[in-house]
């Protein structure tokens, strides 16, 4: 089997490279953020860890002055953060229309 594969792979004569990939996905910026920390009192009290600093790729998420700061400018929109938070105190909604990350599969 992984000689069919490698085999269907040279037929297409593309060679696959993930930088160029990434490069023609286009990012828009809003004035408004879909991110939410719902209470801060729950990160400052209840969240030890301060998890969302850790798990987030984009770190979005940043514990400064005794408090969370959220970068929602850089956000990649996978949700990490929502799935995440243990204690379900991130709000998180795709950007509006128009705006956030628009991927590209060429």
């Amino acid at each position: 089997m992984k000689e069919n594969f490698t085999t269907k792979i040279r037929e297409l004569k593309t060679e696959i490279n993930i930088d160029d990939k990434l490069y023609l996905n286009r990012w828009k910026p809003d004035h408004q953020s879909h991110l939410e920390i719902i209470d801060p009192k729950v990160c400052e009290a209840k969240c030890s860890g301060k998890d969302c600093t850790i798990f987030c790729p984009a770190r979005v998420y940043e514990w400064r002055d005794g408090r969370i700061a959220v970068g929602y400018e850089g956000c990649l929109e996978c949700g990490a953060c929502r799935i995440g938070c243990p204690h379900q105190n991130i709000r998180w909604r795709y950007p509006r229309g128009g705006y956030g990350v628009q991927f590209r599969l060429a």
